[in-house]
């Protein structure tokens, strides 16, 4: 895909709206950085290896560490019970009697869910007790598809709430009914959003230690906030929040939001701490985090729209239902009542209806993924529009058009409560026709067509929200309720300026970015209002809660920094400058207020020629001779902002919101072309305009682009974590979870517009998710226009589209194919295959019912013993991929009918997971006098091993049970199965064929 070349913008005077280089970025490149591993830890410090549920709904029947203890070097073992005694259950943002603990106490409820934690000397040592910890679980049945378990025979998670939705609320705006009873058309759709992620490079970090004598905890976390969780954290451990000391790394390896889903293991590993009487760290592997970190959440829309002939949209109906997990994990629902105040979206709908359920199920819960609430809500109003275009046959952009906020109109009052605050969204949509060639793409696409390709094009258009309203999730309790509660609203952002006796310059603010740059914008915006070289203004973006200026309101997530931090960067940097004003005018003879800064000299007034002084003698001043200041002057240039824009009010009893400050506009579209064989979406062109109010660093406003770009990519076309009907997790690698690569992300056309925000200080507004939000639904739009069709589900892989197409998938080979889903419904497996044996029948048939024989025969096996007739307890290791766990089995034959057949079951449970498997086995003389032996096998595995292994696991189950066979002829004194012989006689060949070669 091409890019189009972009005139360059003027340069500008100052430094904001420059686009200069990240200076995090050298030490990041030389390997310098300092992230959460990386950070000092104290004498004496031990390493945390955490246990996780194998099963996604299960009773805990008992822990028992004993043997886990005796490994050398583990210390403790901390447990439910341990947790029960010494902490509470997280705070639920709904009013429901469900216990959500750092670690299970007494019932499971996804696969990943913490069941213990075993501290050692080293991680080795503690993952080798894992095993050894042995936990007796009582099944359950699971409820793992989200409409599943909002009906009334679903399994219930939580008995105490007596059903798995937890939240239901109606909401009215305007005269729906009214709107939809007048409308020509009525235009519905029923979507589904799945569940994915973000997968940054680093995953969790802590590191906790715990003060006998003050009862505190001190814990280092690559946390990203909101820091309301502080309070969460504190209540959970039942200390008062200044006995909870929460320190962030100055680097973090990415986060996307998924680095709020830190906080109950900085609990879990504060207890550990506790109970090992010593500092724990904790670093989580990728396969942990995959499994049981966090993720977006998944949702089930069915949207109904009012419409005229003309395909002005007067009116929406919305019924969603939210999939938020296990548990309603702080802060959800705010993937719901984040962007409640928009769902109209970038129109100018006047009347809504809104029915909001969330339903718990059997999979890790959900948090806070980049563009939190809002992919799921431009993936139903998006494919919306773009269906009552093909409905009415009308052009998708005239839709969109007819229908967006007009420019007179701002600020604008959505329905639901938000305020629209600057935009020109018609003349947006024009520049982005104009300069990204989309009458190009039109006719790229009328001449695919005319050779009978499939060629489409699609657009979006959104809104993009930043900075939070603190207020917006209490929308999920009824007006009756907050009025109880007391109101909670705003948005406050911190910083601090200092300058020291030599005149440099020092920012802190309580931002905890993960790569965005905000060090490098925080030096711009301080060098602008103090007339200094950037240079020398150094930024610190670490966080120490017992020592630094911050809110419940501070971290790093729904895009804040620019709106908000370098807002409150600029407030802060006034009041000093203001300050400095005042000591250097009476040297200079001028009012303050005539008093410039500039080129690192403070100067009588605006003219360059007038009198001047350095700013190091101005600022030494304060420090070196007090007591020549003026009077009213303080000393000491320190200053720390607070601010919080009066527009963030608390929800009103009519349930309106402004649930965010800002709002962004985003106008994506796209050509794509499908591959009519293999079912591949190529992306020809894509084009995305982004109006985020004043630009404050087109450099990394481009990168964030680029990278809400890339991750809306992925979700549109790779990503889906994938359950089981048992609540398996079959998407636990990279290899099964894919996302994007630089090979797979084409490079967008960017472009830009800035219309200032009137609420922000400098008039910026936040950038950083709206890809997220637009990408996939674009080119989901884009694919519905190239095949014809509305029943479009992401992601797009090229099996779905396939499907859509109506191209059947290839029959599996011979002899191998999927198994009927096995107990519980996981992951199943199923093939034949045959061994020829050098005895006759009845020498085979009583071979395999001797102990001896099946432990030599058994792969991984290390000790087997008779537990009744033809019943055995095995201890077996298993491994698929990179995992391996040690199961205790139990082994039975039955079926026997001697010398001709027989069944060889077993059953094992492991800290990694379950295992079932059953082989038939039948006999049959040859001539020869020996004996081929056929076998059929059925496998399920759960747990971490499915996990990881779900692409690998046909073929790995298909190897352990060859080896079984393989093993009994070589005791027997040869053979081997067909496969076997198969796989040597191709690789003879081919090494027959190389070695031929000069």
């Amino acid at each position: 895909m091409e890019a189009l070349e972009q005139p360059a913008a003027a340069a500008p005077q100052g430094e904001v709206g420059r686009s200069r280089e990240r200076v995090e970025d050298d030490a990041l490149l030389r390997g310098a950085g300092r992230y959460g591993d990386d950070l000092a830890v104290p004498p004496g410090t031990l390493h945390a290896a955490v246990l996780r549920s194998p099963h996604a709904h299960a009773d805990i029947r008992s822990v028992d560490v004993t043997r886990a203890l005796a490994v050398s070097g583990v210390h403790t073992v901390l447990t439910g019970e341990d947790v029960r005694n010494w902490a509470a259950p997280f705070p639920v943002g709904v009013r429901e009697p469900m216990e959500h603990w750092c670690l299970a106490v007494d019932r499971v409820r996804y696969v990943g869910e913490p069941v213990a934690v075993v501290v050692a000397e080293d991680r080795y040592a503690a993952e080798d007790a894992l095993g050894l910890v042995d936990v007796d679980y009582g099944l359950l049945s699971p409820a793992v598809d989200a409409e599943a378990a909002a009906a009334p025979e679903a399994a219930v998670l939580h008995e105490g709430v007596g059903s798995n939705v937890v939240s239901e609320r109606h909401f009215h705006y305007g005269e729906p009914e009214d709107a939809f009873a007048a409308a020509d058309h009525h235009v519905s759709l029923k979507v589904r959003y799945p569940r994915n992620s973000c997968t940054p490079i680093e995953c969790y970090v802590v590191l906790a230690s715990y003060d006998v004598a003050a009862g505190a905890y001190d814990v280092s976390a690559n946390f990203q906030g909101p820091f309301a969780l502080h309070s969460v954290m504190a209540r959970a451990l039942q200390v008062p929040a200044p006995r909870l000391r929460l320190r962030t790394p100055a680097d973090s390896g990415g986060s996307f939001g998924i680095k709020q889903g830190v906080f109950p293991y900085v609990v879990l590993m504060a207890l550990a701490a506790r109970k090992a009487g010593a500092p724990v760290k904790w670093v989580e592997d990728r396969l942990e985090h995959l499994q049981a970190a966090s993720s977006a959440t998944n949702r089930v829309s069915t949207i109904e729209a009012a419409v005229t002939a003309e395909g002005r949209v007067t009116a929406l109906r919305y019924d969603q239902l939210d999939d938020c997990g296990a548990y309603l994990r702080a802060p959800e629902p705010a993937t719901f009542y984040r962007m409640h105040g928009t769902l109209t979206g970038a129109y100018d709908i006047r009347h809504l209806a809104v029915r909001n359920r969330v339903v718990l199920t059997n999979k890790t819960p959900t948090g806070l993924n980049r563009g939190f609430g809002g992919p799921q809500v431009y993936y139903a109003l998006e494919r919306l529009m773009q269906h009552i275009a093909a409905t009415l046959g009308l052009d998708p952009l005239t839709v969109i058009r007819r229908n967006l906020v007009p420019p007179e109109a701002f600020p604008y009052r959505a329905p639901a409560g938000s305020l629209l605050d600057s935009g020109d969204y018609p003349a947006a949509v024009e520049l982005a026709e104009r300069d990204g060639g989309l009458a190009e793409l039109r006719e790229r696409r009328d001449a695919a067509r005319r050779e009978g390709r499939y060629y489409g094009i699609g657009f979006c258009a959104a809104v993009e929200p930043s900075i939070s309203n603190m207020g917006y999730i209490t929308t999920v309790m009824t007006p009756e309720e907050r009025r109880k509660a007391g109101p909670k609203n705003g948005a406050v952002s911190t910083a601090t300026v200092s300058v020291d006796p030599l005149g440099a310059v020092s920012v802190h603010v309580s931002s905890t970015p993960q790569g965005q740059g905000h060090r490098t914008v925080a030096a711009q915006v301080v060098a602008d209002v103090l007339g200094v070289p950037f240079e020398s203004v150094t930024v610190n973006v670490e966080l120490d809660t017992q020592k630094d200026a911050w809110s419940i309101a501070s971290g790093n997530y729904s895009s804040r920094f620019s709106g908000a931090v370098a807002g409150a960067v600029h407030k802060a940097a006034t009041r000093v400058r203001d300050r400095l004003a005042g000591i250097a005018a009476g040297p200079l003879g001028v009012a303050p207020e005539t008093v410039r800064f500039a080129g690192g000299r403070v100067h009588a007034g605006a003219d360059d020629g007038s009198a001047s002084m350095s700013f190091h003698r101005v600022a030494g001043a304060v420090h070196w001779a007090p007591g020549t200041l003026p009077e009213g002057e303080p000393g000491g240039l320190r200053e720390t902002a607070f601010w919080t824009p009066p527009e963030l009010a608390a929800p009103d009893e009519g349930d309106h919101i402004n649930s965010s400050l800002c709002y962004g506009f985003v106008f994506d579209y796209c050509g794509v072309e499908i591959d009519p064989v293999t079912g591949a979406v190529r992306i020809d062109r894509y084009v995305t305009l982004h109006d985020p109010g004043r630009i404050l660093n087109p450099q990394l406003v481009d990168g964030q682009v680029r990278g809400g770009f890339a991750q809306g990519l992925g979700a549109a076309l790779m990503e889906e974590f994938a359950y089981g009907d048992d609540g398996s997790f079959l998407a636990g690698t990279l290899a099964d979870y894919l996302i994007p690569t630089s090979m797979e992300v084409p490079e967008p056309v960017i472009l830009h517009m800035e219309t200032p925000s009137p609420f922000t200080p400098l008039g910026a507004k936040g950038v950083g998710e709206g890809n997220n939000m637009s990408t996939p639904v674009c080119i989901a739009n884009a694919v519905a226009d190239a095949l014809g069709r509305a029943d479009i589900e992401l992601p797009l892989t090229p099996a779905r589209v396939r499907g859509v197409i109506g191209i059947d998938e290839p029959e599996p080979p011979a002899g191998l194919e999927p198994a009927a889903a096995p107990r519980g419904g996981g992951s199943g497996l199923r093939a034949s295959d045959s061994v020829t044996m050098p005895a006759p029948p009845e020498t085979v048939f009583h071979r395999m019912l001797e102990p001896a024989t099946l432990a030599a025969i058994i792969p991984g096996c290390h000790e087997l013993e008779a537990t009744g007739e033809n019943a055995y307890r095995a201890d077996v290791t298993v491994g698929v991929g990179m995992i391996r766990a040690r199961y205790e089995a139990r082994i039975t034959l039955s079926e026997l009918d001697p010398p001709h057949s027989l069944r060889l079951s077993g059953v094992g449970e492991s800290a990694m997971g379950s295992a079932e498997g059953s082989a038939r086995v039948r006999l049959t003389a040859l001539d020869d006098g020996g004996t081929r032996l056929d076998y059929d096998y059925e496998a399920a595995v759960g747990g971490k091993v499915a996990a990881v292994g779900a692409r690998m696991l046909q073929g790995a189950a298909r190897v352990i049970i060859g080896q079984i066979f393989t093993r009994l002829a070589a005791e027997l004194g040869g053979g081997q199965p067909s496969w076997w012989r198969r796989l040597a006689d191709r690789l003879r060949g081919l090494v027959g064929r190389g070695g031929g070669r000069s």
